[in-house]
């Protein structure tokens, strides 16, 4: 969802965004319950598969937002190129994390999607501010 949104909020970038999983065996479409939450917002993630994050993907521009400090930490274990890497909270200034809701109800992918829709836009003006986008 995360990727959905970001490139919502930000229709002209150099930025290359991708979303990215940390345990992924074979691509998968998206969750159903992502996929409804994001067209109520009218927003489309129809074409989306995941996709495991790879070592060779990763280079020292690299910046990396995790949703969790658990998912931080497997990062910073297991990419050996991986340097920038924050919850997306921490690098927003804000406290807490964004509860992960896979395996969970429609509710919770909809609180994670306002949870996320606040802190990309804050994102958003962080890099806007930075010059990146």
């Amino acid at each position: 969802m995360a990727e959905t949104i970001f490139k919502s909020m930000v229709l002209d970038s150099d930025l290359e965004v991708l979303s990215r999983g940390l345990i992924v065996l074979f691509a998968e479409p998206s969750n159903p319950k992502a996929d409804t939450v994001l067209k109520s917002h009218n927003l489309d993630l129809r074409d989306h598969k995941s996709r495991g994050l790879k070592n060779k993907e990763i280079d020292e521009d690299t910046l990396i937002l995790t949703m969790t400090k658990r998912q931080k930490e497997s990062v910073l274990d297991g990419y050996e190129n991986a340097k920038s890497v924050y919850t997306i909270n921490e690098y927003v200034g804000e406290s807490g994390e964004v509860e992960d809701p896979y395996g969970g109800t429609l509710i919770d992918y909809e609180d994670s999607y306002a949870q996320l829709s606040l802190l990309i836009k804050k994102l958003v003006y962080k890099l806007n501010e930075g010059g990146s986008i």
